[in-house]
C-alpha cells in the first residue's frame, strides 16, 4: 500500500486578497452602478423661459444606454470568477475593466452634455427632436463613475489576488481526508485510490 505524500498546509490569503472579500466588493459595485441607473441623471427644463414647468427627469438607462448593460456584465464577471480557473480570471478581468472604462466614459458624456444625452427623452415626449431646453446632470452620474472606477480597481487586483487561492478538487480533499483519519469523501474518491493502485480501506 503506498503512501500519499503529505500535502503543504493551505496559508490564508492577505485580506485584501481573499474570494469573498474580492468578489463581494465586485457584485457589490456593479449593483451600485446598476442601482444608480434608474435614478434621476438629469433634470430637463422644458421651458427654458420659466413660464411654465414642463420639467422632464431622466433615468440613467435612457441618458446613458449602455452603462446598464455594462454593469450587468460586471456583475456577471464576479460571480464568475469565485468559481473560474486562472486563466479565466484574466479573461473575467479584461472583460470587468472594459465594462468599468464604458461606464466611466458614458457618465462622463452625460456630465460633459446632459442636453445631448436627454434629447432622446424630450423627443418622446415632446415629439419634437433639437428642441430648446435646460439640462442639469444630478449626482447620480458621479455616483456612476465613481463605483466604476472601483471596480476597475477589483478587476485589476483579481488576477493578482487569484494566486492566493488555494485550489480545491476532489483529490487534494480525499488526501486531506485520509490523512485525518476520515476515509474518502465519496465513492468516486475511493475508486480513484484504486486506479491510483492505493487501497482505500
Amino acid at each position: 500500500m503506498s503512501m500519499a505524500s503529505p500535502l503543504p498546509p493551505v496559508r490564508k490569503p492577505p485580506r485584501w486578497a481573499r474570494k469573498s472579500t474580492l468578489v463581494l466588493a465586485t457584485v457589490i459595485l456593479a449593483l451600485a452602478v446598476f442601482g444608480a441607473t434608474t435614478q434621476t441623471w438629469i433634470e430637463v427644463q422644458l421651458d427654458p423661459t420659466g413660464a411654465s414647468n414642463s420639467d422632464l427627469h431622466v433615468q440613467g438607462s435612457k441618458a446613458a444606454t449602455a452603462v446598464t448593460a455594462l454593469a450587468v456584465v460586471a456583475l456577471a464577471g464576479g460571480l464568475a470568477a469565485s468559481i473560474a480557473g486562472k486563466i479565466a480570471r484574466w479573461i473575467i478581468a479584461a472583460l470587468v475593466v472594459l465594462s468599468a472604462a464604458g461606464i466611466i466614459m458614458a457618465a462622463i458624456t452625460v456630465l460633459l452634455d446632459p442636453l445631448g444625452a436627454a434629447q432622446g427623452s424630450i423627443a418622446a415626449a415632446t415629439g419634437v427632436s433639437g428642441g430648446q431646453a435646460n439640462a442639469t446632470a444630478t449626482a447620480f452620474p458621479i455616483v456612476a463613475i465613481v463605483a466604476g472606477s472601483l471596480l476597475a480597481v477589483c478587476a485589476v487586483v483579481l488576477p493578482v489576488a487569484g494566486r492566493h487561492w488555494a485550489s480545491r478538487t476532489k483529490y487534494d480533499a480525499g488526501r486531506r481526508g485520509k490523512q485525518s483519519g476520515n476515509g474518502p469523501v465519496d465513492e468516486i474518491d475511493s475508486w480513484d485510490s484504486l486506479t491510483r493502485g492505493e487501497d482505500p480501506t
